[in-house]
């Protein structure tokens, strides 16, 4: 029987001000945050981390961000550490999103490096994987998905792997409307799934939760968190509005 307990995560992205992401997280706390049925997790952009901790304090709602350094400290202009984020109460952060790798050059060493960093530092990973849509047509998704994250988790203890979620983004579906359908999504949960027993044994692989990150909406999210490996969502445009977030949180809870 599956005990995983659903993560819902927002990814807010390059968006909302300091200002507008207390009054989102105020909304999300007052429907959400004494309930403990799903972990739900905000991502505010570097400037808003802090006064969006402020609003969740207290309450059940989890913070996050969406990248960070793999060094603790130094001459990194423009970085953000991994000590930094717990100082403020971090609990989670997005590593490898494929905004990341496409758009800023990120490999999948480079997001090895910061899932260990984000461990050594007690931050839950939230490890990104998906393929393209010229991947997808080649036939290639599932070897891209092994590469990815095989080489993203290499070095990450059995004892270190319940801390880790992976989320898996097929980059096609990604703010374009498009969604994988049900059994593709699923198919590629599983085989992460399998590849999760094979690194970390099938007891710990049972446990690591598994989120779907390509367009998750209140309209596909229950046929997709009805799937047996499909343990929540990485949500991007859905989780600026607290209506859909929270009818996302509901679809999880159910």
């Amino acid at each position: 029987m599956n005990t995983r307990k659903k993560v819902i995560a927002g990814n807010w992205k390059m968006n909302k001000t300091s200002a507008e992401g207390v009054a989102l997280a105020q909304e999300i706390v007052a429907a959400v945050g004494k309930q403990g049925a799903v972990e739900v997790v905000v991502c505010p952009p570097f400037t808003a981390i802090e006064s969006v901790g402020r609003v969740l304090e207290g309450s059940e709602v989890r913070l996050g961000a969406q990248n960070l350094h793999a060094e603790a400290s130094g001459a990194f202009t423009g970085e953000v550490s991994a000590p930094m984020l717990r100082a403020i109460f971090a609990t989670h952060v997005i590593l490898g999103h494929s905004e990341r790798r496409t758009l800023f050059g990120e490999t999948d060493e480079g997001v090895n490096r910061k899932t260990l960093a984000a461990l050594k530092h007690q931050l839950r990973p939230i490890v990104c994987v998906g393929e393209t849509l010229a991947e997808r047509e080649a036939g290639t998704t599932l070897k891209v998905v092994q590469t990815q994250l095989e080489r993203g988790l290499e070095g990450v203890s059995r004892e270190q792997a319940a801390s880790v979620i992976v989320a898996y983004e097929p980059v096609w579906a990604i703010g374009t409307g498009k969604v994988a359908t049900t059994e593709q999504a699923q198919e590629v949960h599983a085989f992460i799934r399998g590849l999760l027993v094979k690194l970390f044994g099938d007891a710990m692989a049972q446990r690591i939760r598994i989120l779907y990150g390509g367009s998750m909406k209140p309209a596909n999210a229950p046929e997709l968190l009805a799937q047996k490996d499909i343990d929540g969502g990485l949500i991007g445009g859905a989780s600026l509005e607290a209506r859909s977030f929270l009818e996302l949180v509901a679809a999880a809870a159910k």
